[in-house]
């Protein structure tokens, strides 16, 4: 997700997707055999989450085109070093640390090279890679000039982000493409964000009305007459993609924009080394050993693939937190909704359940939507009241209910894997092509992803099916069978 930012300018680069053999299905005739359901794994090449700079970087409080005119008079006199966010930031205050910014060639013709963070020299555990002094960082204590006006402004109105974003299109004046996340959830997601982002562009005035320390450089300028909603979706998505939120710290500063910090630094799902606010700072001390030229990494919290891709473009192959959503919910119109709703909550569910399936666990997750199921197609009045006193889940059922259970959650996955567009097997020929657009890159990576966790949902499904003991008696009839999205 690119945005028009300076020195804040994040590029669709993620990690490469372990590879497999999988390709869609159709039926479920075509799953008894396992070998059809492979789920073999390459050892993954690492890659960088970075980002290009630009010598004119964002200063709360600054004048644009007097940096400007800063920037070009001491790149007469200093070359081509003016160019570099780190020479920048040295020349601006920032203390001596441990930490350079290298390039590496741009992975297609059409993309600057790009930047990350790396040791400047071989650093241990517990050292401090760098400080930024506040003077560096925007916030919305810096930016409004009073954290009073800054919790009023996010309170039920607006959030950090939206103000962050405005400041930005004050300073320097995307969307992804959804085709490219056909058939998966994360597809509702971008249009619901997208929602929210154009409710929060219809409160900006507020804003500007009310936080004159940072607008009165632009007293006739309102918000939604000086910008486009297009121009407030492009900064909206440049501060998504590098904010930074600060624990411990007031609301007028839990949100920042730190020099060094996202997307020039890498993500790495294993890692639990994060910016941290001190006194009249934000540092980085790092987790691990690194040898000079190894690029930091920083983790950006137990967030699944899908939100990382949302938020700051890219997704994590190796990430640990990743998982997809099965939607359950009982029949409204069963006679006997009122009790199975009573057992569910005795058991720790709803009426409308959501499970969470994790990478990894996937049969164990199947395990746990089987009782759940089981209870929504019981029909008789007396097996009902058998599990009302027994106060446990429905463990077991006859037969032909199992697989009746059974056929409509392996139905539910292979449609699940049915919405995509391509086969596993068409994303591996797509992320093969060095010349593939970075954004079609990033979503295939996640939409591969996601199909893997289906899969192996699938694999564990059918699994169960021909462990029952008569693999030729039909499934028992459900008129209430509860609902699976």
């Amino acid at each position: 997700m690119e945005g028009i930012i300076s020195c804040f300018h994040p590029k669709c680069v993620s990690l490469p997707i372990r590879s497999s053999p999988l390709s869609r299905v159709s039926s479920l005739s075509q799953l008894r055999n396992r070998n059809s359901l492979s789920s073999s794994r390459s050892v993954p090449q690492r890659s960088l989450c970075v980002s290009s700079s630009s010598s004119d970087t964002l200063l709360a409080g600054g004048s644009s085109k007097e940096d400007e005119r800063q920037s070009k008079a001491s790149s007469k006199k200093e070359g081509d070093d003016s160019g570099d966010l780190k020479h920048w930031l040295d020349r601006n205050g920032l203390p001596p640390c441990k930490v350079l910014l290298k390039e590496r060639p741009a992975h297609d013709q059409n993309h600057k090279p790009i930047h990350y963070v790396a040791a400047s020299e071989d650093l241990q555990k517990g050292d401090v890679a760098f400080s930024v002094p506040d003077s560096l960082v925007v916030t919305l204590e810096r930016v409004l000039g009073n954290e009073t006006i800054a919790e009023l402004l996010t309170t039920n109105k607006l959030s950090e982000l939206a103000c962050l974003a405005l400041y930005l299109m004050y300073e320097k004046k995307q969307e992804a493409e959804l085709e490219y996340l056909t058939g998966s959830p994360t597809k509702a997601e971008v249009l619901e964000r997208a929602e929210g982002i154009k409710r929060e562009y219809s409160e900006l005035d507020t804003v500007w009305f009310m936080a004159g320390s940072l607008f009165q450089q632009y007293p006739f300028d309102i918000p939604t007459e000086a910008f486009t909603f297009e121009i407030f979706k492009q900064a909206f998505a440049a501060v998504q993609s590098c904010v930074v939120h600060l624990q411990n710290v007031s609301l007028a500063r839990r949100f920042a924009l730190v020099p060094l910090g996202p997307p020039l630094l890498a993500y790495c799902s294993n890692c639990k080394a994060m910016l941290t606010a001190v006194d009249g700072a934000v540092q980085l001390v790092v987790d691990r050993p690194y040898k000079a030229g190894d690029p930091i990494v920083v983790w950006c919290g137990p967030q699944p693939n899908a939100k990382l891709l949302l938020n700051y473009g890219f997704v994590d192959e190796d990430n640990p937190y990743d998982r997809i959503i099965v939607e359950a919910a009982l029949s409204t119109d069963d006679p006997q909704y009122q009790d199975k709703r009573l057992v569910a909550q005795r058991n720790g569910k709803l009426s409308q359940q959501v499970f969470q399936v994790r990478v990894g666990k996937e049969k164990e997750a199947v395990q746990d939507m089987l009782p759940y199921l089981r209870l929504g197609y019981m029909s008789d009045p007396a097996e009902m009241q058998s599990v009302i006193s027994s106060q446990g889940p429905v463990c077991s059922m006859s037969p032909c209910m199992e697989r009746a259970v059974l056929d409509q959650l392996a139905d539910y996955f292979m449609r699940r894997l049915a919405g995509y567009p391509t086969t596993l097997k068409e994303d591996d020929a797509l992320l093969a092509d060095p010349s593939l657009n970075p954004r079609k890159r990033v979503a295939t990576r996640l939409v591969r992803l996601e199909k893997k966790m289906l899969a192996a949902c699938l694999v564990a499904t059918v699994d169960l099916l021909n462990e029952l003991p008569d693999t030729t008696i039909s499934p028992c009839p459900a008129p209430y069978a509860p609902s699976l999205k």
